[in-house]
């Protein structure tokens, strides 16, 4: 969890140690309770928090002593002013879901300002199985995007003719080991070739990004990106179309995902197993020691039933209205949605031969748009969506954000708590959570600043 500018830090906290406590007791009350490790736990519904009345989540009601709010050095705007002569152009190449590419491709300007280099607007190509390849124009609304980074970084909608006749140096940096540095390893290409195309590295070397870098990545990742016209005015449709008010619930559980964790469940339906061994491939689950330290680790997404669980405990009503932000295939939605009876998703609203006809990031977009736009947003896993999500919602002064805890809740079982017990363990730990600020996963672009 990035924390910014020391200046923004918030010192020692009083409160945070008295928060702690009953955290730690617990703890050391189950340490000498030991209990077979069970994948399949009974999850009885429980019944709602007696504060959670006038159908309001006392986890909201807590009063926060931090909160996410952008670096002043961001705020401010960065003093440097751009150099008159750029060492050349970069393209970045941006693969993968909408949110993936959204976030290489604010990698994308952060590393051009660095090089100083001139960054040229990229396409975007889709991963096969979205069967769909779209340009930035296709997603964003470029005028917009343009204007909102005049001063952080040159930006090109066209190469000159001089350029674009030939292909650029292809510099891959997505699979080097380590932290990345792109001063050392793609600047003397970008200046003997002058044209590279990139594809950002999963681990960065940010503590050598200068702050007005950084300044560019953070503007162009959070003020400039803004859906086009036509997907912003369906995404209104939609969110104008949600009963209010309305949480939002970033559900994974698609078989591609549990058969990417590695993880194994028992009491799921026949077609649900089949479905998961079918996306699994040569991902094999783990088993004996190695399966229950993989998941207490908090390796292994919540179904479910368990997510239903964990929001009882947080007090979040039964009659809340939930709009679903989840991919094609959810698993098991029926552990959920025998206790939360009011959900919808994009098929509720939409036409369904429009629904049919929409691609992956039309879908990703329109969640993305209702995400950060709703009442509350709780999130079972940290993707990317959900890093960009609490992201704007911080940026909007939206605090109603939590991510539920999946090694809590799996630690918190192995030791044997059932019920109301395991319950009440889930409502200290995100009580601690969400009244702290932690657990938001963002970028260098937020500080903390105490409350």
């Amino acid at each position: 969890m990035a924390s910014g500018s020391g200046h923004n830090r918030v010192g020692p906290l009083p409160g945070a140690l008295l928060l702690a406590l009953p955290l730690l007791l617990v703890a050391l009350l189950f340490s000498v309770r030991s209990s077979p490790f069970s994948s399949s736990i009974s999850l009885p519904r429980i019944p709602a928090h007696p504060s959670a009345e006038r159908g309001r989540s006392i986890i909201w009601s807590a009063r926060r002593v931090v909160e996410w709010r952008p670096c002043n050095w961001w705020s401010a705007k960065t003093s440097i002013a751009l150099p008159a002569k750029s060492n050349g152009y970069i393209r970045v190449d941006c693969y993968g879901g909408l949110n993936q590419m959204r976030r290489d491709f604010c990698d994308g300007v952060g590393i051009a300002r660095l090089l100083n280099a001139t960054l040229i607007l990229p396409k975007f190509e889709v991963a096969a199985y979205w069967n769909e390849s779209s340009g930035f124009a296709d997603v964003f609304d470029v005028d917009f995007f343009v204007k909102q980074t005049e001063g952080f970084v040159n930006i090109v909608r066209e190469l000159p003719e001089d350029v674009t006749s030939r292909e650029p140096f292809k510099v891959d940096c997505s699979k080097r080991n380590g932290n990345f540095d792109y001063i050392e390893s793609v600047l003397p290409a970008l200046l003997v070739h002058r044209f590279i195309s990139i594809t950002p590295a999963m681990a960065q070397r940010r503590d050598r990004y200068p702050l007005y870098a950084k300044a560019a990545l953070c503007q162009a990742c959070y003020r400039a990106l803004r859906l086009n016209k036509d997907l912003e005015a369906k995404a209104s449709l939609l969110l104008n179309a949600i009963p209010k008010p309305f949480l939002t619930l970033h559900l994974r559980f698609e078989p591609d995902m549990v058969a990417y964790s590695r993880c194994e469940y028992t009491g799921l339906s026949p077609k649900s197993v089949a479905a998961i061994d079918a996306a699994r491939g040569e991902r094999t689950p783990w088993t004996g020691n190695n399966a229950i330290a993989w998941r207490n680790r908090g390796k292994c997404p919540l179904t479910p039933n368990e997510t239903s669980f964990i929001l009882q405990a947080l007090a979040i009503p039964t009659n809340t209205n939930i709009y679903l932000a989840a991919g094609d295939g959810l698993l098991e939605l029926e552990g959920f949605t025998s206790a939360y009876t009011k959900v919808y998703t994009k098929s509720s609203f939409l036409d369904r031969k429009e629904f049919a006809s929409m691609h992956g990031n039309t879908k990703a977009a329109l969640d993305y748009h209702v995400s950060i736009h709703s009442d509350g947003y709780i999130a079972t896993y940290f993707g990317n969506m959900d890093k960009m999500v609490s992201a704007m919602r911080s940026l909007k002064g939206m605090e109603k954000t939590l991510f539920l805890s999946r090694r809590a809740f799996a630690n918190y079982s192995a030791m044997g708590l059932r019920g109301q017990e395991l319950a009440d363990a889930m409502w200290r730990v995100h009580l601690e959570d969400f009244v702290m600020g932690r657990g938001y996963a963002l970028p260098d672009c937020f500080c903390e600043f105490g409350l």
